[in-house]
């Protein structure tokens, strides 16, 4: 590993106070195991014995530029918790002065300003709170309890105690959505004054509560949804923001270097159950279950990362695209195709996805590899 290359380090928290029915990212719906679960994470920060086999030591040397807490809801877990599990981070890795250090929040807390305070202090600063929808009927729908008041109240808490990078997630193609509340949506969140939003179209994934309704739920169509997207990128580009990620959006200054690192290929660190990385041109990641995570099983090999397929597929995820000269010759003949289809852009020697190339770009990517 390049001792000059900056590092990410995410943690998992697998904790929730309940499951949305969408959700298809490992949490469970308890916090019984909140205490030994911290004392596991920073045992693994400080030992590395489960990541052995593919990080070592030296891996303490190299500067750390942002740290992820992401889960699950790693707000349920307190800001003491969430501190100290920080502390040790800050304590055994070498970490920039200037990292950005974000944790996931929901709007539902009871004492946002003793949260947001504490972990201030802790050293975090950015949070990414989880909105969804700006209309509380939709919120409803999609299992949240908090309303959009706690949402705006989230936020200025947030700003009280110095955190002033702060992103929302918004959802497409949820139930009873229409291209009027999202622009609602949209409109609450520019509101607040936040710097990122994080804008995923809702997936049914088996094995959740809406994959088992599928049926009866009342979605807007696969078209409707698209012309959200495309709606929803002309309204936040009129307002300053920048599409740098297909579901990603920021005033200029505000990227996610975190997340910035997977569509880079930046080496990362993962730790918890479910938590991938990338390091040393590997893939590799610890199962998703919490206790064989605290009696010390190891982290599990994926693949050999990195390649030139990989980089072509990352890099047109954002807005800086791929060099012409990076593509597989054989692929080059179906950039004028592209293009002609108002799908892909041409500019400097790059290529980009257009907006209309994101709403299909696993099959633009598809020509390209």
């Amino acid at each position: 590993m390049n001792p000059t290359q900056n590092t990410g380090i995410y943690i998992h928290i697998p904790f929730c106070r309940s499951k949305c029915p969408y959700c298809d990212f490992y949490s469970l719906r308890t916090q019984e195991k909140a205490d030994a679960y911290t004392d596991a994470v920073t045992d693994e920060i400080k030992t590395l014995r489960r990541l052995s086999g593919f990080v070592d030591e030296s891996a303490r040397a190299e500067k750390a530029d942002s740290v992820y807490f992401g889960g699950g809801t790693p707000s349920v877990m307190g800001e003491k918790r969430l501190a100290d599990m920080l502390s040790a981070v800050m304590n055994n890795f070498t970490t920039d002065n200037n990292a950005e250090i974000t944790a996931e929040v929901n709007p539902s807390l009871k004492s946002p300003d003793t949260f947001f305070g504490g972990i201030a202090q802790a050293g975090f600063n950015r949070v990414s709170i989880g909105m969804q929808s700006a209309v509380d009927a939709e919120r409803r729908a999609l299992g949240r309890t908090a309303g959009a008041d706690d949402v705006k109240a989230a936020v200025k808490s947030a700003r009280r105690a110095g955190i002033h990078d702060i992103s929302l997630d918004v959802m497409l193609g949820i139930p009873m959505q229409t291209e009027k509340t999202l622009a609602y949506t949209l409109d609450f969140a520019l509101s607040l004054g936040i710097t990122h939003l994080s804008c995923y179209m809702l997936q049914i994934e088996e094995g959740t509560v809406f994959y088992r309704r599928r049926d009866s739920l009342k979605l807007p169509t696969e078209d409707e949804t698209a012309d959200m997207y495309l709606f929803m990128c002309d309204r936040l580009k009129s307002k300053g923001m920048r599409r740098y990620e297909i579901s990603n959006f920021c005033f200029d200054g505000n990227v996610s270097r975190h997340n910035m690192k997977y569509w880079t290929l930046a080496p990362y660190i993962g730790i918890g159950p479910s938590a991938h990385s990338f390091y040393g041109g590997k893939r590799f990641y610890f199962e998703r279950d919490t206790d064989a995570f605290i009696e010390g099983n190891k982290a599990v090999f994926d693949c050999i990362g990195g390649t030139d397929e990989e980089k072509i597929m990352l890099s047109l995820r954002t807005d800086s695209g791929i060099l012409i000269s990076g593509l597989p010759e054989k692929s080059l003949k179906n950039l004028n195709v592209l293009e002609s289809a108002g799908l892909i852009s041409e500019h400097s020697g790059r290529i980009t996805l257009t907006d209309s190339g994101c709403l299909v770009s696993n099959s633009v990517i598809a020509e390209l590899i």
